[in-house]
C-alpha cells in the first residue's frame, strides 16, 4: 500500500546536512549510482538529471532559448538555473568548475 507524503511536512535542516555528509563520503561511483537509484523514483531521477543538464548547458554559454528547444523545458525553469549560477558564491557554479571536465 502506498502512502502519500503530506506536502506540508518540510525536510528538517538537519536532514539535508546529514544527506550531504553521507553523499560526500561515498567515493565509489557504482555505489553512489545504486544509492541514488534506490533512494529516488525514476521520475525524480529524471527531474534531477534534467536540471543538471540545463545548468551545465548554461555554464557552457548556450542561450536559454536553445536550451529550451533542446531539452523541451520552459524558459522559467531555465531562468531559475541561470539566476542560481549568477549568484555570488554559487555552489552550482563551484561544483561545475571543480568536478566536471
Amino acid at each position: 500500500m502506498c502512502v502519500s507524503i503530506n506536502r506540508n511536512v518540510l525536510m528538517k535542516q538537519g536532514d539535508i546536512h546529514e544527506l550531504a555528509e553521507v553523499l560526500s563520503r561515498i567515493k565509489d561511483k557504482g555505489l553512489m549510482t545504486q544509492f541514488l537509484e534506490e533512494l529516488f523514483t525514476p521520475a525524480e531521477i529524471g527531474t534531477f538529471s534534467l536540471r543538471w543538464r540545463l545548468v551545465r548547458l548554461l555554464e557552457e554559454g548556450l542561450p536559454q532559448r536553445e536550451i529550451s528547444r533542446r531539452l523541451g523545458i520552459s524558459l522559467c525553469k531555465i531562468t531559475r538555473g541561470s539566476r542560481e549560477l549568477k549568484k555570488g558564491g554559487s555552489a552550482l557554479k563551484e561544483v561545475i568548475r571543480r568536478y566536471t571536465k
